[in-house]
């Protein structure tokens, strides 16, 4: 019987990448942020997510895309583990999908720069490529 796993996506660009659901706590809209002074050039600011202040850190700048084109407001997906709670600031959210283990693959040679460093990698879909992200990794974006 084959494995399956379910991915929170979101879009950055022309590209699709997902989280594992189980490290995704939720999905909101772009909110209100307080810029941190001296903060790393990937965090965006500080968000209040009902009495908790989270970290929200540019994803797009972290993947090395530049700035995101304005077609709307951003989004958050906030992600949990027993350390911290981040947010990751996405240009629009997808769907949570459903794939067989056997679907993934390494790194593709032809992905390049900070973004080998954050996903771990891909699987083949009928419309592209799911850029798997190491959330841990990614949360360390923040740090720097």
């Amino acid at each position: 019987m084959n494995e399956r796993r379910q991915f929170c996506t979101f879009w950055m660009g022309q590209r699709l990448y997902g989280m594992p659901v189980e490290e995704v706590q939720e999905v909101i809209r772009e909110q209100e942020m307080t810029r941190v002074p001296l903060a790393g050039a990937m965090v965006r600011g500080l968000i209040n997510l009902r009495g908790k202040i989270v970290t929200a850190i540019d994803l797009r700048k972290g993947l090395g895309l530049g700035e995101q084109e304005a077609k709307g407001p951003l989004m958050n997906v906030v992600v949990s583990n027993e350390d911290q709670v981040v947010s990751f600031l996405v240009d629009a959210i997808g769907d949570v999908l459903d794939v067989e283990e056997e679907a993934f693959e390494d790194i593709p040679d032809t992905l390049q720069g900070e973004a080998r460093h954050l996903v771990t990698g891909v699987y083949k879909l009928g419309s592209g490529l799911l850029h798997v992200l190491d959330a841990g990794k990614c949360a360390q974006l923040g740090e720097t």
